[in-house]
């Protein structure tokens, strides 16, 4: 997957679309702010990545002939984030995933597992006798956090917040402020009709990393050894710990696979790939996933190097361009894959399982996925654009996260309405039990437990038990993130 910057050919791009100091036409007193200047990196950037540029009168080549005239057209917007929002094509509906941050220290830590968190995951969803008023169940607790040291665990619910009843019009200001600390009034279940219980926990936000290798282990089923992962982000720092996941898998010599990704909102596309390789191992340099930019980029490159292949290797340098891993990947070489999903699964996650379609048997289990088949790269102001980049601007930290890429499957195939088990893909349509979520690895989970039952018997067919009434989930956790839902790609391999 890895591809080699062609510089010369960048340096023409940023002609294109760069004024040159002396030729930036500023009349003498024109006064320049940070704004100004920030203003500028947005369009900059979006002219020159955006997938829809073409789509966007003003990201137009021509749309403006100097800065000063770029300056005072955007000083119409309050914020960087007005002048964002004004150059996406049609936001909310063609493009529904790209953002803006003004705090990229935060965003790099976030795409690394790293946050302001209280360790404690979980998914807000509706009263099923209420419009408005909304509760918490947990997903999972990471380790080491404030959450885990109080003993919150998965299955519990809240639904109040420092002593409020969340609601669907306050639960981002109670929930996701920049409080350090929040109380949480816990409930009993009721039918999906949460009565407090009359007990808080206090928790404290700290900063943690999590491990996306939430669990992994052999079981045995019957005469079978079925390997089972579950996933919570693609996160490139954790890729030779994924790795030995594998090794162990291999050495268990396991007769099946279930990758669990029905909290995975996605991550590295580069990932993405090596985890498609670890399970395959098969289809080395064949077509894994295929990328469309936009013309302006597609024309200045190669055909070949918007084809991602499966990659071999797990190989990585620094900045220097210093060798700093270099592994093989242990693959399993199979020929049939599980995968438990959910409306929380989005992006790379649904990149594994579209690619892997292509060449492998692929059955899923779950619910609809988000529908994401676009990325993004992560844009700073600086000469070209990147981290380390010339004059990087140090008077401000503002990002953006724009979609660059939509990608598909060797077979030009991708899913914008989802992956539907049952409906688009063969497996279960079955949405995880709220009132019954049993323990995560152990056959107490439903999801977990009804995966097992189809490897070893082959029915889709569910128990009464089983389908309960599905609940509409408003927001969860991770999407509070700066990362939240992103697939994201790595300039330099261009």
């Amino acid at each position: 997957m890895k591809k080699y910057i062609l510089a010369s050919l960048l340096s023409i791009l940023f002609l294109t679309v760069s004024c040159a100091k002396e030729e930036d036409g500023l009349s003498e007193e024109f006064e320049v702010t940070t704004g100004d200047e920030i203003n500028d990196f947005i369009w900059k950037g979006l002219n020159l990545y955006y997938l829809w540029q073409e789509d966007v009168p003003n990201l137009a080549d021509n749309r403006f002939s100097n800065l000063e005239e770029i300056y005072t057209f955007f000083r119409r917007n309050e914020t960087p984030d007005d002048t964002f929002n004004s150059l996406l094509n049609q936001p909310g509906t063609i493009d529904r995933f790209s953002w803006i941050v003004d705090d990229y220290v935060a965003l790099e830590n976030s795409f690394q597992g790293i946050n302001l968190s209280t360790g404690m995951e979980f998914g807000l969803v509706r009263y099923t006798k209420s419009n408005t008023n909304i509760y918490g169940y947990v997903r999972y607790v990471i380790p080491n956090s404030s959450a885990a040291t109080l003993g919150i665990t998965r299955g519990m619910y809240f639904n109040s917040v420092n002593g409020t009843q969340l609601t669907d019009s306050n639960y981002r200001t109670l929930l996701f402020s920049n409080a350090t600390s929040f109380s949480i009034g816990l409930a009993d279940y009721n039918f999906g009709n949460p009565t407090a219980n009359n007990t808080t926990v206090s928790l404290d936000k700290t900063e943690i990393q999590e491990n996306p290798i939430a669990d992994s282990r052999v079981i045995e089923d019957g005469t079978k050894k079925i390997g089972y992962l579950m996933y919570n982000q693609f996160a490139s720092s954790y890729d030779q710990d994924l790795n030995a996941v594998f090794n162990t898998f291999k050495s268990a010599a396991v007769d099946d696979l279930i990758i669990d990704l029905r909290y995975n909102g996605g991550g590295s596309t580069n990932t993405a790939g090596f985890l498609g390789s670890m399970v395959t191992g098969q289809f080395s340099d064949e077509i894994y996933s295929k990328e469309i930019w936009n013309k302006k980029y597609t024309n200045a490159f190669p055909a070949d190097n918007f084809i991602n292949n499966f990659p071999t290797r797990i190989r990585k340098t620094d900045r220097n361009n210093n060798v700093v891993v270099d592994e093989a990947i242990n693959s399993l070489n199979l020929q049939r894959v599980y995968f438990i999903v959910t409306g929380s699964s989005a992006s790379a996650s649904e990149l594994v399982i579209n690619a892997l379609d292509a060449h492998i048997e692929v059955k899923v289990i779950g619910t609809t996925t988000v529908g994401k088949q676009v990325g993004s790269v992560t844009l700073y102001d600086s000469d070209n654009l990147q981290r380390n980049g010339a004059n990087l601007n140090s008077k401000h930290t503002y990002a953006m996260q724009p979609l660059v890429l939509e990608i598909k499957n060797k077979d030009d195939k991708n899913y914008p309405n989802g992956i539907i088990p049952g409906t688009n893909f063969t497996g279960i349509n079955l949405a995880e039990n709220i009132g019954n979520l049993g323990v995560l690895g152990e056959r107490s989970d439903p999801l977990l437990d009804r995966t097992l039952k189809y490897i070893s018997t082959g029915s889709k067919t569910f128990s009464k038990k089983d389908n309960f009434v599905k609940t509409e989930e408003v927001f969860n956790s991770k999407l509070a993130t700066p990362a939240g839902n992103n697939m994201y790609s790595d300039l330099t391999k261009y």
